[in-house]
Order: C-alpha cells, then sequence, then structure tokens
C-alpha cells in the first residue's frame, strides 16, 4: 500500500481485527475489515450509517461478519462472484483474511485495492489458483459535464472573480466553492454520492453556477451543494417580446 494516503487509515476494530478507515474530503467515510474484505459502515457527511451489521455479528477471526448492504449487488459484486463459484455457502472469501495491494486518493476521494488468492484454506475446498480485487472508494458529490468551460472563480474574493478554465472531468466539493461556469452545455450530470444521478438538462440558460454554503452555513453545508442554470449576460427584449428558459430535472 501506498505509504500515508490522504483519507485512508488503518486502525485496530472490533475484536482488534485490522481495519481500514476511508474519508473523503466531502466528509462520507466507511470502514472496512480485512478479515471477509467486509464493508461495515458507510456514512454521508450527515453521521447517518446507511449500512446495517447484525447485532449478533462476532468479530473475532473464526466466523464471517455478519452485515447487510442496502444495495447487494452493486457494493459486494465480488463477493457474490465468488458465492456462485464455491461451494462453501457465500463463499470462502468472508472467511479469509484480505491483504490491501494498492491505495489512493483521487480528487479528495480515497480509493483502496484489497486481493485476495488462494491458499490451504481455499484449496480445501477449491482446489484452484485464483486472484480476487475488491476495490472500495468513498466519494462525495460530484458534478460532470463542465470540463473545457470558461470559469469565474470567486473563492476567495466575491467581488473579484478569477478566470480560469475548468480542466476536470468531474467537478468536486472539497470545501468552499462558488464557480460560475460560462457557456456550459445544456446536459450536466450530478452525482449525489448516495449512488443517484441527476440529469440536469436546459433550454436558453448560457452559462451554469456551482455553489455551496461553507463557512456562512457551516453547520449544514456538508449536506447539499447547488447546481444552478444561470443567464450571465444581459436579455434585452423589445415591448411585446418575450424569453423564455427552462430547466428539466431526471433521476436514474
Amino acid at each position: 500500500m501506498n505509504k500515508e494516503t490522504l483519507g485512508v487509515r488503518v486502525t485496530e476494530g472490533e475484536g482488534s481485527l485490522p481495519k481500514v478507515v476511508l474519508t473523503s474530503a466531502g466528509g462520507s467515510e466507511a470502514e472496512l475489515y480485512l478479515f471477509g474484505g467486509c464493508v461495515t459502515s458507510w456514512k454521508a457527511s450527515n453521521d447517518k450509517d446507511l449500512l446495517f451489521v447484525r447485532p449478533d455479528a462476532v468479530f473475532n477471526w473464526k466466523k464471517p461478519i455478519r452485515y447487510c448492504y442496502l444495495s447487494f449487488v452493486r457494493c459486494s459484486s465480488i463477493m457474490s462472484f465468488l458465492a456462485v463459484i464455491l461451494i462453501k455457502q457465500h463463499g470462502f472469501a468472508r472467511n479469509m483474511d484480505w491483504s490491501i495491494l494498492d491505495s489512493e486518493n483521487v480528487e479528495g476521494n480515497p480509493v483502496i485495492t484489497l486481493e485476495l488468492k488462494d491458499g490451504p484454506y481455499s484449496r480445501a475446498m477449491w482446489d484452484f489458483s485464483f486472484q480476487a480485487l475488491f476495490k472500495a472508494s468513498v466519494t462525495g458529490a460530484s458534478v460532470k459535464g463542465l470540463k473545457g468551460c470558461k470559469t469565474l472563480n470567486k473563492d476567495p474574493d466575491p467581488k473579484n472573480p478569477v478566470e480560469g478554465k475548468e480542466e476536470r472531468d468531474r467537478v468536486t466539493f472539497p470545501g468552499f466553492v462558488d464557480c460560475i461556469y460560462l457557456d456550459a452545455p445544456s446536459v450536466v450530470h450530478l452525482d449525489n454520492g448516495l449512488g443517484d444521478t441527476i440529469t440536469i438538462r436546459n433550454t436558453n440558460w448560457s452559462d451554469a453556477v456551482l455553489w455551496n454554503p461553507h463557512m456562512q452555513m457551516e453547520a449544514c453545508y456538508k449536506d447539499f451543494v447547488c447546481v444552478e442554470n444561470a443567464k450571465i449576460g444581459k436579455v434585452q427584449l423589445e415591448p411585446e417580446q418575450s424569453w423564455t428558459a427552462k430547466q428539466h430535472l431526471s433521476i436514474n
């Protein structure tokens, strides 16, 4: 594992089992146990745990950690895969120690890759060599579709925006954000960090604004971000003329 990866911390968990804590710049957090490669906790920035660990779960290297995912297929595809091809109920992967193969931080979001290989325990049930990789990451909200736009960044001085160009595929919110995007596309996508993608389509809005309240509303800035369609330039109308702009939201 890369040493001292930002947002990745290895510590001692329940029953002295090694545990990895992932913390994103946006405040989301997840906990993974190397025994079984189990994600036992996932909290968004509001500190509400979105995963459930059974009250009778044990952490002792003898029995698998019993937990439930809100979305089993999405979060535990590698575990489901092993369960299908192996004889033991739910597979033997959750009864073995996984190792940390790699870790990195991508735009404030920690990513860790766990590895599991065959050994005497697995060979006793399934006499084949294998390598299984399980990649977990914690991300906050992000907006996609603004790469290449000219920007007017109002942080740190709202009265004197700094001109620039957006180079990122995904714009994230690691702290205070207040930025105007000129000549923005008609479609952008907001990933709310909880598995939903909100598509924002517009007609006649030429620009976009991304902001969060940060220090102005410190108690709640981690709970929401704002993606606005905007018209920064003037719209001049003659008598009896009209101007119409539309915004359409859909969620996937």
